[in-house]
C-alpha cells in the first residue's frame, strides 16, 4: 500500500462539514493511494468535525488550515496545479486536464459551494458535465469521479509502480502502521525506530 502511495495528488475540502461527506472523499483517497489531504475549516465547529475526521483516518493525513490561503501557499511550494471543482464559463470538462502532473483538487461546501476565494486563487476551474435536471452532485460523489480519474490517468503512466514516498518516509510509516503502540512509546521518549527485515519483525540492533 505504501509503494503506491501519490505524493504529488491531494485533496483540499474547502469548509466541507458533513461527517458523512468528509469520511467518504477520505475513504476515495485512500482508494486512490492519496497519501494525504488538505481541509480548510473557517467556522470553530467545522474545524473540530475535522479534527474528528483527522482522528479518525489511520491511512491519510489530513492537515488542517484556518484560511485558503495558508492551504494554497503550501500547495505552491510544492509546485502543484490547484484545480477548483467549480461550474461557470470558464471551467473545462475534468477529462481534459494531465493528473500526471503534481495536482490539488479543491472541493466546496454542501451548501455553499466552494468559495470565491478558492476559485479565484486557483490555476483553473473544472466541472463535471451533466445533463439532466440536477445542477450538481454531492460533494463526495463529485470528488470521487474525479479522483478515479486522475488514477485512470496515473495508473496508465507507470505512476503507482514506483514508490514516490522516500525510503525514510515509507520505513517510518511501515513501523508506525505495524507497531502503532510501539511507535507511540518511541516517538514519546524521542528515540529512533528500529529496522524491520522483510518479512515485518523487529531487527535486533546486535545483528
Amino acid at each position: 500500500m505504501l509503494r503506491h502511495r501519490q505524493t504529488s495528488l491531494t485533496v483540499v475540502m474547502d469548509n466541507v462539514s458533513k461527517s458523512h461527506n468528509l469520511a467518504a472523499i477520505i475513504r476515495t483517497c485512500d482508494a486512490a493511494g492519496i497519501h494525504e489531504i488538505h481541509a480548510i475549516s473557517y467556522r470553530k465547529h467545522i474545524f473540530s468535525r475535522h479534527n474528528a475526521a483527522a482522528g479518525s483516518s489511520k491511512w491519510v493525513h489530513i492537515n488542517l488550515h484556518h484560511t485558503i490561503e495558508e492551504a494554497y501557499r503550501q500547495l505552491r511550494s510544492e509546485d502543484k496545479q490547484i484545480l477548483a471543482a467549480a461550474s461557470g464559463e470558464q471551467s473545462v470538462d475534468f477529462r481534459e486536464i494531465d493528473y500526471t502532473r503534481p495536482t490539488a483538487l479543491v472541493l466546496g461546501a454542501e451548501w455553499d459551494g466552494i468559495s470565491q476565494e478558492a476559485v479565484l486563487g486557483a490555476d483553473r476551474c473544472i466541472r463535471v458535465p451533466m445533463f439532466g435536471m440536477v445542477e450538481s452532485l454531492n460533494v463526495s460523489v463529485a470528488g470521487a469521479v474525479i479522483i478515479f480519474e486522475a488514477q485512470r490517468q496515473r495508473l496508465l503512466q507507470g505512476m503507482y509502480d514506483k514508490p514516490s514516498l522516500n525510503e525514510k518516509d515509507l520505513n517510518g510509516l511501515l513501523f508506525g502502521y505495524t507497531y502503532p503502540r510501539l511507535a507511540d512509546q518511541l516517538r514519546e521518549k524521542g528515540a529512533a525506530y528500529p529496522r524491520l527485515d522483510d518479512e515485518g519483525f523487529i531487527v535486533s540492533p546486535d545483528t
